[in-house]
């Protein structure tokens, strides 16, 4: 609960600052002039379409995992296997500190696992089919203990504000770009001419990239932190060969080419900007360094 406040609170203070650096700077005085734009009506159009996206995302993510990949939650465990899984995620939770995530199979061939969730205490944890085939139950523990710490670092909630912030931004700017381009170059005088609209799409384009290349940078970040959750919750070496399965399982699928950059052991170049997930090698380098189980760095309780 204290993360969506925070969420809240940012999302007054990101308007606040730039409405006071604006009228500090003058910029909103001689926009208005040039222009006739009203900032003050953009900024906060631009906060209630950035945040109000962010936070209907945030709320409905767990309806939107189950729909999207058709997972199924354990209510009541039908074998020892789905029995191990609920008192695996039980257990790692209390550790955690937080509360009982729901706990979910979903079928795919992939090695793949994921949380989600509007808060700490209401999240899901789920694992794919190919996952419990083809990983060790010390390995599937480790897994279970980086999306534990995902949901105990509170990484969804901070993701959401981070991505409102951006959109925010890229909102705003992109509008302002365009009414610049329009009214001062342009010497448009009445209404949206061509120009506002060719630039500011073409403005909000280039600022969502950049916006996606810092949402990323973030991902990637808090990647190495539930490693780490991981290693704490279930073992360094459970954390590391869990790892060391996903990247023998990356080797032998082969991806195509094209879309090898996009794969979860990452790429070269300026494709690695985009990458939610850090190398694998890097991933397992980093825990290897930290030197023992009681030097990694523990999951954060907030």
């Amino acid at each position: 609960m204290k993360r969506i406040l925070l969420l809240v609170i940012t999302n007054f203070a990101v308007l606040f600052v730039l409405s006071i650096s604006m009228q500090l700077l003058g910029i909103d005085r001689m926009l208005a002039q040039e222009t006739g734009l009203n900032l003050q009506g953009l900024l906060m159009m631009a906060a209630v379409f950035g945040f109000g996206g962010s936070f209907i995302s945030l709320l409905i993510s767990k309806w939107m995992a189950k729909m999207a990949t058709g997972a199924r939650v354990i209510e009541v465990p039908s074998d020892m296997t789905e029995r191990w899984l609920v008192d695996t995620v039980k257990r790692q939770a209390d550790k955690a500190g937080i509360g009982m995530p729901e706990v979910a199979i979903y079928d795919s061939p992939e090695i793949n696992a994921f949380a989600t969730g509007w808060n700490r205490n209401s999240a899901l944890v789920a694992l794919s089919t190919g996952l419990l085939r083809n990983m060790s139950q010390e390995e599937a523990e480790a897994v279970l203990g980086h999306e534990v710490s995902h949901v105990a670092n509170g990484d969804m909630v901070t993701l959401g504000l981070i991505q409102g912030v951006l959109n925010t931004f890229v909102i705003f700017l992109s509008r302002v770009v365009g009414f610049v381009v329009d009214r001062v170059l342009l010497k448009n005088e009445r209404g949206y001419g061509p120009g506002y609209w060719i630039t500011t799409i073409v403005a909000q384009l280039v600022l969502s990239i950049i916006a996606a290349i810092i949402v990323a940078w973030f991902s990637r970040w808090r990647e190495f932190r539930a490693d780490a959750g991981g290693a704490e919750l279930a073992g360094r070496a459970k954390m590391i060969a869990a790892l060391e399965r996903l990247k023998l399982n990356h080797d032998q699928s082969q991806l195509p080419a094209q879309i090898s950059a996009f794969g979860i052991s990452g790429g070269g170049g300026f494709m690695r900007l985009l990458m939610s997930h850090p190398p694998l090698d890097e991933r397992i380098a980093a825990l290897r360094e930290a030197g023992g189980p009681q030097r990694v760095s523990p999951v954060r309780r907030a």
